[in-house]
């Protein structure tokens, strides 16, 4: 496996990685080169006291001091650029390139990843292949390269001494590599500890209320303490074991110094070697140890990195929702033809569904909770692929059209709203970012943004919380309305879109919808009855079935489900405590 895969890396990563590693031993051989120098000078010096000889002048010396100072700076220099500089970036490039990634990817996988795990992967695992790559991979390159140079010197200089001195380096590097097999899954459940109390920790923010309506803080703690304390445990296994196998790797390592001086007494004494040999030997051998100690030191995020990598690449290994960047509809008829559909091989939610909502008209998709309105919806905009049967728009089947490039014809307000932290103005704003002040007010007038935005602080400037906390579903629902209507997209999805208005509101904004969705194809999702009577066509779903269709008046007329709904909804409008 190539480094590339192992890591997640991009190819601009690899390439700042292999320049860090290879500058890291440049650094390390000039550090060999300094070495050289001393032995040198320890030698004219030891010739001098035992033979007489003449000392060298300090020229040379001082010229050989001079270029290893400058050689060392700059490859010092240039490995920390490639170590700490550019390569800080790649976590930028990998977190977009994941970001695009989820982008393209069908709603589906989102169903089956819960947001902690995404935010996960995002934020943590990147982090922890940076630091890796940053940290790691270049020193311990670079000490690979390092040893290979210093082998091929000291073989040929002494073989017996560069044996005793190199036997250790590969000996603890296999048996820490040896020892991954066993660290992985601690590491991989260390991870997943990690993970639930981060889910614990979200679900507690999200449903605090719900918690304190129900008085179960004390229990609710001790759920989350119990998943901390695990998690902690499980910390300290794997940290345990990480330290015993770079601890084991780090003495049999020390050995190869111990084994050198061993092995060179015992030349000396057999009179084969000279104790200037063994001394250059000793001064070689510890700057041979420093980057493969300091390697050691985090081997445990390189193992952390690679189980990280592996989560990062299953993103990349998700099918994307695909399609061809050419679409040229015949108008915008959306039309449903014998689709069924399910969530991920559940449950049929769509049986054989057939219907058409017509360009210019409104049409009104009702029926029980569960009937498949929603998914009706989504199918349209292509969040999801039908199992079987298709879905087109102006006769253009939508599983062959890039989502991105379908999208742009869909105005979508849903019953969930999200918005931004952002001001009123700026969140209204996302519907069309060109879109000038002037279009922007004229879309938040026509959604009723008025009332509520005059009470505002800073009025349209005023910043809205995360999500609009600062606003009432109400409020929060007519910004969004408001986007869409600014969007002015030839097919307007409105699903429960003013479920969270009072009667006013809700009479001022149909009203608004009314004069500014004329000549658009607009498919409404509702459950108050009244609120689809003007509707020109009702599609009555039940059971992921066509139940009916027609206008109102004719299934009225028919007294079957529609009509049914209908009289129930009216007897419990007059329902009282």
């Amino acid at each position: 496996m190539s480094i590339k895969e192992k890591y997640a890396l991009t190819d601009e990563g690899v390439r700042n990685v292999k320049r860090g590693a290879a500058w890291t031993a440049v650094a390390n051989l000039a550090v060999f080169a300094g070495v050289g120098m001393t032995y040198l000078a320890m030698e004219a010096f030891v010739a001098h006291l035992t033979e007489g000889a003449p000392l060298p002048g300090l020229a040379p010396y001082a010229a050989g001091l001079v270029a290893f100072i400058v050689v060392l700076f700059i490859a010092e220099y240039q490995a920390y650029y490639y170590q700490y500089g550019v390569i800080y970036k790649e976590s930028g490039r990998q977190r977009i390139g994941l970001a695009e990634r989820l982008r393209k990817l069908p709603l589906g996988f989102f169903g089956r990843r819960d947001l902690a795990d995404l935010t996960e992967t995002l934020m943590t695992d990147v982090k922890t292949t940076e630091h890796a790559y940053s940290h790691v991979l270049p020193e311990l390159y670079g000490a690979y390269i390092t040893l290979a140079v210093a082998a091929v010197c000291l073989f040929s200089f002494d073989w017996r001494l560069a044996l005793a001195s190199l036997w250790s380096c590969p000996v603890g590097l296999a048996i820490l590599f040896g020892a991954r097999r066993a660290l992985q899954p601690m590491m991989e459940a260390t991870r997943m500890r990690g993970l639930a109390t981060s889910e614990d920790i979200q679900e507690a923010l999200e449903c605090v209320r719900e918690v304190r309506a129900t008085n179960q803080e004390e229990r609710y703690l001790e759920h989350i303490h119990a998943d901390v304390d695990a998690a902690e445990r499980q910390a300290a296994r794997s940290e345990i074991a990480c330290g015993i196998a770079v601890n084991g790797a780090q003495i049999v390592l020390r050995l190869g110094l111990a084994t050198t001086v061993l092995v060179g007494a015992s030349l000396i004494l057999e009179g084969s070697c000279t104790f200037m040999t063994l001394f250059a030997f000793l001064l070689v051998v510890s700057r041979i140890y420093a980057p493969f100690d300091q390697c050691l030191m985090l081997i445990a995020e390189l193992f952390s990195a690679k189980t990280a990598a592996a989560r990062m690449k299953s993103f990349y290994e998700e099918p994307l929702a695909q399609g061809g960047e050419k679409y040229e509809p015949a108008g915008h008829d959306v039309a449903f033809e014998d689709v069924s559909f399910s969530y991920d091989g559940g449950e049929k939610v769509l049986d054989g569904v057939t219907f058409t909502a017509r360009e210019g008209e409104v049409t009104a998709l009702v029926g029980p909770s569960g009937s498949g309105k929603s998914t009706c919806a989504r199918l349209a905009a292509r969040l999801w692929d039908a199992d079987a049967g298709r879905v087109t728009v102006g006769g253009v089947d939508v599983a062959a059209v890039d989502s991105e490039v379908l999208l742009a014809d869909f105005s979508v307000v849903f019953q969930d709203v999200l918005l931004f932290d952002d001001t009123v103005m700026g969140n209204i704003r996302l519907g069309r970012r060109g879109a000038t002040d002037e279009e922007v007010l004229a879309a938040a007038r026509a959604a009723n943004c008025d009332e509520f935005v005059s009470r505002l602080p800073q009025g349209y400037d005023t910043m809205i919380g995360e999500n609009g906390a600062r606003l009432s579903g109400g409020e929060r629902q007519r910004i969004s309305i408001a986007r869409a209507l600014l969007k002015d997209a030839p097919i307007v999805l409105l699903d429960e879109a003013t479920a969270s208005l009072d009667v006013e509101n809700e009479t001022e904004v149909q009203d608004a919808l009314s004069r500014l969705l004329a000549g658009k194809t607009v498919i409404v999702i509702a459950h108050r009855m009244r609120t689809v009577m003007s509707a020109d066509k009702i599609v009555v779903l039940e059971d992921g079935r066509v139940a009916e269709q027609g206008s109102p008046e004719e299934l009225l007329a028919a007294g079957g489900l529609f009509a049914r709904m209908v009289r129930l909804q009216t007897e419990s409008a007059d329902w009282a405590l």
